[in-house]
């Protein structure tokens, strides 16, 4: 498994409920800044395998991104159900964007 997919992987395991964070903030903590498409594969490819909370992921205008409406409809539900407010299809980020500490981030190295 390529670093990058590893960190990814760690980096949304530590989610905790009721947070998100968008593809790009992972992208840019596992290292490559550039690189919220291959978050969006890794999740797309590894959900299930690792058991990641893909629902707490979401894109940088705090909204979810996912077009399929069923798939949509959990997300949305999973959040709501961790206390995560959906106004608007809107969550703020500035209220449930989860920071990791340093120490989460040295756990990545």
């Amino acid at each position: 498994m390529e670093k990058f997919t590893e960190r990814v992987i760690q980096m949304i395991q530590q989610i905790p409920p009721g947070n998100v964070m968008t593809y790009g903030q992972i992208a840019k903590l596992a290292g490559s800044p550039r690189g919220a498409r291959q978050v969006v594969r890794i999740l797309h490819s590894s959900s299930h395998k690792y058991e990641l909370p893909w629902h707490r992921v979401i894109n940088a205008k705090g909204e979810i991104s996912i077009k399929n409406e069923e798939v949509r409809f959990v997300q949305k539900m999973k959040l709501e159900q961790e206390g995560v407010q959906i106004q608007n299809d809107k969550i703020d980020l500035a209220k449930y964007r989860y920071h990791p500490s340093i120490d989460c981030e040295s756990v990545l190295d």
